[in-house]
């Protein structure tokens, strides 16, 4: 993995440092999860290296490329490339539980169509993937930092936007879920105000749940409970 700098290179101080829309907590990896990094990283893992991945390469093949961000588990993301053969993913998720777990999954599942990353997505689509080479983003759930304080921390804020419009083709499609009215109302107030995005809904609009998109078990508890879930699909525009 990334992480290494030279050694005179001073470090940035607080104050320059990036804001990071997520917290490395580890946690615990069973021997399983770990051993899969041993087994199936070589396969379906990608090492960040800071430079453009040609992922035809990567793939064997040229086809739709759609990137997951923050995947949790694996388990949307194995879903979909199970389910979409047509297409390659590139999973990208910085804690290593749940990338270990996706490893065994997808190495059980024989998948040849996912890559993963374990790494910071706002690095990997900046340096590792080319402008307009993305025919789909799919954010799901990302942490809602629901305390004001937080916001901030928030992945989705108008750099990041912007970064994903360069990345996606035109064309493409950026779809975000949420569980928390107040950041689908942010989600509404960032995305809404990107003019290379038009929401499939309409202006601070969301739709059913997506065929492509799974269930979770937490949010169908959530549903039962009368807690709402917001789909976003937003449009790259084409010539903007």
């Amino acid at each position: 993995m990334s992480g290494a700098s030279d050694e005179n290179t001073p470090e940035p101080s607080p104050r320059n440092r990036p804001i990071r829309s997520f917290v490395l907590r580890q946690g615990r990896q069973t021997e399983a999860q770990k051993r899969a990094f041993e087994l199936h990283w070589a396969s379906l893992g990608l090492d960040y290296r800071g430079g453009q991945q040609a992922f035809g390469t990567v793939f064997g093949r040229s086809g739709p490329l759609v990137m997951e961000i923050g995947f949790g588990n694996g388990e949307q993301l194995l879903f979909a490339a199970e389910r979409e053969t047509g297409r390659d993913f590139i999973g990208v998720e910085v804690h290593g539980p749940g990338v270990g777990r996706l490893l065994n999954a997808a190495a059980a599942a024989g998948l040849h169509n996912l890559r993963v990353y374990q790494h910071d997505a706002v690095e990997v689509l900046r340096d590792e993937v080319a402008p307009a080479s993305l025919d789909e983003v799919r954010i799901y759930f990302p942490d809602p930092w629901h305390k004001k304080r937080h916001h901030k921390r928030r992945l989705v804020q108008p750099d990041f936007v912007a970064l994903l419009c360069d990345r996606l083709k035109p064309g493409g499609l950026l779809h975000v879920a949420t569980d928390w009215e107040n950041y689908a109302e942010h989600l509404w107030d960032v995305l809404d105000a990107e003019p290379r995005l038009r929401n499939r809904a309409g202006p601070r609009g969301f739709v059913p749940r997506p065929e492509w998109r799974r269930q979770t078990h937490f949010e169908t508890r959530g549903l039962k409970l009368g807690h709402g879930v917001w789909d976003l699909l937003y449009d790259r525009l084409p010539g903007a």
